[in-house]
């Protein structure tokens, strides 16, 4: 579905990622963990169009979207939750959520999908007609997820979506980003909660300074004691 290949990111003149190495399969659940400042969020941004590529390979579906504008990857199946959810709150619940079905295809099936949302997220019911800003920080996340799911992405970029979230919420929104895998609809997650997202992950991959240190199955990654002790605190 998506590969990256030898994929070199700058800001200027600084390198910020390194001969990234990454490929996403259809329907597959893959993390990204690594300490603060190793460019995982550097790295969703990149997938999700928002910073190109220096050099390097960028795959969608086989054809190559490194030069793609920005806007254009919603249209091909991508959407991002990004960290600290950066909903418009001032705006309804229901307007934040509409604001994600803007390309043509799910435009033409907003209805049906803004009644999958709310039955995945039955709390935001009661709250569509309210100011996003006057939610807890856990029913945000929610219409943050929501919203990107309105699009009906083939691939959804998740960052750090427990961020700040009391520690029941955060086991309510693992087991709404499992249920949304199993819908069939790739995850890309970015967690600073690495035993959680390694438990519902099929394959992870260790950022460390801007570079992939480790790939595999998280099980193959947690049974390595160096890699457990430097990268995991685990």
């Amino acid at each position: 579905m998506l590969e990256l290949k030898t994929a070199i990111v700058k800001y200027g003149a600084a390198t910020a990622l390194w001969d990234i190495s990454l490929t996403i399969r259809a329907g597959e659940l893959v993390c990204v963990v690594g300490p603060n400042g190793a460019g995982k969020t550097t790295l969703i941004n990149v997938i999700a169009g928002l910073h190109r590529i220096a050099s390097g390979g960028f795959l969608l579906n086989g054809d190559d979207v490194s030069r793609l504008p920005s806007h254009r990857f919603c249209g091909k199946g991508i959407a991002i939750v990004p960290e600290g959810r950066r909903l418009f709150a001032s705006m309804t619940v229901r307007e934040n959520l509409v604001l994600g079905s803007y390309c043509a295809d799910a435009k033409r099936q907003r209805r049906e999908t803004l009644e999958r949302v709310c039955a995945m997220f039955p709390v935001l019911v009661e709250k569509l007609e309210d100011p996003a800003g006057a939610l807890s920080g856990g029913q945000q996340q929610m219409v943050a997820i929501a919203r990107a799911l309105m699009a009906q992405p083939r691939l959804l970029l998740l960052d750090e979506p427990s961020l700040g979230l009391a520690p029941t919420i955060v086991l309510d929104m693992f087991r709404i980003i499992r249920d949304i895998n199993a819908e069939g609809v790739a995850v890309l997650l970015v967690e600073q909660n690495v035993a959680m997202a390694l438990d519902i992950a099929r394959r992870a991959y260790v950022l460390e300074e801007g570079r992939i240190v480790a790939e595999g199955a998280p099980g193959e990654l947690t049974s390595q004691p160096h890699i457990r002790r430097a990268y995991l605190g685990m």
